[in-house]
């Protein structure tokens, strides 16, 4: 099998289209925790607000991590590409063979990272949860009234 200049160029809009996706993660939970930021600056501490900052910071590192390996698929690309127009076939092959690789150990770094975003959402959920155990039942069933602490 022979790799032509096509072979790279065809990952470049994907590798382009991944990396937007990536911004605009990264925007979101820049967003977040500016504003979980302040609720924290402001006194509103809870067990809850913490653990979403501490998961919100591990996020931030998985996002930093699968734009840098993204980055690194688009220019390895870019390295391939220049090899084929030379004439490099051997080295081209390996290359374009790391800038895959180098994608692919992104997408499964996005793939953790989304693990971790339904965690935060769980850990929001919970507190909605813990309101509901305590009156969900209260007024609709008799005998089950909300008790006073």
């Amino acid at each position: 099998m022979e790799i032509s200049l096509n072979t790279p160029a065809l990952l470049f809009p994907a590798i382009t289209l991944l990396l937007l996706a990536y911004t605009n993660r990264f925007l979101a939970i820049a967003n977040l925790i500016r504003k979980l930021h302040d609720e924290y600056v402001s006194g509103k501490k809870s067990k809850v607000l913490l653990e979403q900052l501490h998961n919100l910071k591990k996020r931030i590192n998985y996002i930093r991590l699968m734009q840098a390996l993204g980055v690194l698929s688009f220019l390895c690309c870019v390295v391939c590409m220049f090899s084929i127009y030379k004439g490099w076939v051997k080295p081209a092959e390996y290359i374009f063979a790391a800038s895959l690789l180098s994608l692919l150990v992104s997408l499964i770094i996005s793939l953790v990272e989304i693990f971790l975003s339904t965690r935060a959402l769980e850990l929001e959920l919970s507190d909605i949860e813990e309101l509901e155990k305590t009156n969900f039942f209260a007024g609709i069933i008799p005998g089950r009234e909300k008790k006073e602490p």
